[in-house]
């Protein structure tokens, strides 16, 4: 077998498994109808779609609004706090939106927090009446706003920082205003960040679990949960799981039509850094107080809740298994970031010295598991292995074989390959490219082989990077619920089943204490990686 053929097989293999969740789900989609379909088809099923339209329209308008403006903000003016809030908004990244709605139940719900903050300030009264409350579809849009908005602001912010200031000076020439020059001018040229943002958000608003169950608001993710587990129905899971691959495929396809043509780069040649404009006292106020209550409403409000909840019932802290949780997510983190980053090396080696087209097809292929919501993998995921255990046992007479994928970490760790190969694969292919491959050929004309090559040349410039993306998969990996929930062995808890599980029982505030080391570990790697992600070096 020649080297070429050996690639090529490697990244077609790679490919298959990322693949297997759709195919599943597009083959169960057309097999045999249960009569629990039949029965949503004719009752909720049209709701669960209506409601997850609501949530997820409500979510982009709000994560647009907080992510976009305050991403203009910190790129083109000068105020208080400043530099700052350029890396603590991407803290937000650090509340899962489950936590998040955790702490907006209990802070607003009869005689929660803010009851006990009036009581003590102003005495005994008839408070509930008059604090609102956010629960339902209202507080499930909230949550995931507050959650997910950083995924525009991060990626708007370094679009407008690299946008060149000649644009501006068009703009002045063409005697346009601040506001003008920001709805013609700014805004379109981060057009393509903006909806790369959103996308990212949409997929992870329509996958989300945690929080509509919470909040009891049914959409199409709870019906998928609720069809395997409560009713033990995978084939009715994998049909609402093909309406909900859907609604993705669909709102990818519209945003691509509707660029069209239009191109959105600049001549690099002629780029100028923007000066940032320095305000006035008045405009400098309001605009840092809205980035202020962007930051306190994202962050601060959950951290603080669940503070307050552990400090408050010290009971609920010899139930906790701190230990544990930190070992088995610290388990799961390293399997899964060795098992990423090693086939990730592997592949984009084998692309760089095979030079095939067809490679980079199916290597880009391969990264589309990340546009799949855990729930729909992790269910997709039993029905396949439930598949091929039923014909290797009728055919082989070989039992068992479904107990290696389900219920296993090896399970988990390769669901978790499927859901995030696209962040490791990306992340080193984006630092491949800088490698010239003149380089490559240098080192052969030297007597290197490939290999040595890899070794010698290639890993010591790359290995900058596996730091950046084992900590872009640990924190993915300690957020991710539906897919460990589903997948994981029995009694093997993590911070996010663990939240869940007491919060599902109504125990919010046993939930506190796991819920505040997640938030703790995941803003400790927001914070360590803030300076990549936003460096203007």
């Amino acid at each position: 077998m020649n080297k070429v053929n050996f690639w090529f097989l490697t990244s077609l293999l790679i490919s298959l498994l990322v693949a297997l969740p759709i195919l599943t789900v597009f083959i169960s989609f057309f097999g045999t109808t249960s009569g629990y379909f039949d029965l949503l088809k004719n009752t909720f099923l049209y709701s669960y779609i209506n409601q997850s339209l609501i949530i997820l329209l409500g979510v982009l308008i709000l994560t647009f609004i907080f992510g976009v403006f305050s991403a203009y903000f910190v790129s083109f003016y000068d105020f208080p706090g400043v530099n700052f809030f350029k890396w603590a908004l991407i803290l937000s990244f650090a509340v899962p939106a489950y936590i998040y709605a955790y702490s907006l139940t209990a802070f607003f719900e009869n005689f929660g927090t803010l009851f006990s903050i009036l009581t003590n300030l102003f005495g005994e009264g008839n408070y509930n009446t008059k604090i609102p409350k956010f629960d339902g579809m209202l507080g499930a849009i909230l949550s995931m706003s507050f959650s997910l908005f950083g995924y525009v602001y991060v990626l708007t912010r370094a679009s407008f920082y690299h946008q060149s200031n000649n644009l501006i000076e068009v703009s002045k020439n063409l005697g346009l205003s601040a506001r003008e020059s920001f709805f013609k001018i700014v805004l379109p040229s981060a057009r393509p960040a903006i909806v790369a943002g959103l996308a990212l958000v949409a997929m992870e608003c329509l996958a989300d679990f945690g929080t509509v169950s919470f909040f009891s608001v049914q959409t199409l993710t709870t019906g998928i949960y609720n069809s395997w587990l409560a009713f033990d129905d995978l084939n009715t899971a994998n049909q609402l799981s093909f309406f909900l691959l859907l609604i993705i495929f669909i709102i990818f396809f519209i945003e691509n039509i509707s660029r069209g043509e239009a191109k959105y780069h600049h001549n690099t040649q002629g780029f100028k850094p923007i000066p940032k404009i320095k305000l006035n006292r008045k405009i400098g106020f309001f605009i840092t107080a809205f980035c202020t209550i962007l930051f306190i409403l994202s962050f601060l409000f959950p951290t603080i809740q669940m503070l307050y909840w552990t400090i408050k019932f010290p009971k609920y802290l010899q139930d906790v298994d701190i230990l544990a949780l930190n070992l088995n997510t610290l388990l799961l983190v390293i399997l899964a970031s060795i098992f990423l980053i090693s086939i990730s090396f592997f592949i984009n080696f084998g692309n760089r010295v095979s030079k095939s087209k067809v490679l980079d097809y199916l290597s880009f292929f391969s990264i589309s598991g990340y546009a799949l919501p855990g729930v729909i993998l992790a269910v997709a995921f039993i029905t396949f292995f439930s598949w091929l255990s039923d014909f290797v046992s009728s055919s082989f007479g070989l039992v068992g074989m479904k107990g290696i994928f389900i219920g296993s970490v090896f399970g988990l760790i390769v669901a978790y390959f499927i859901r995030f190969y696209s962040l490791a694969f990306n992340g080193i292919k984006s630092t491949y490219l800088k490698i010239n491959t003149s380089i490559d050929e240098s080192s052969y004309l030297l007597g290197f082989s490939k290999f040595k090559t890899f070794r010698k040349i290639h890993f010591p410039y790359l290995k900058n990077s596996i730091f950046l993306i084992g900590v872009l998969i640990s924190i993915e990996i300690i957020k991710e619920l539906p897919i460990t929930l589903i997948l994981r062995p029995f009694n093997f808890e993590t911070f996010a089943t663990k939240a869940y599980a007491y919060a599902s029982q109504d125990l919010l505030e046993a939930a506190a204490l796991p819920s505040l080391f997640l938030i703790f570990w995941a803003s400790l790697m927001i914070f360590i990686t803030s300076k990549y992600i936003l460096s203007e070096k």
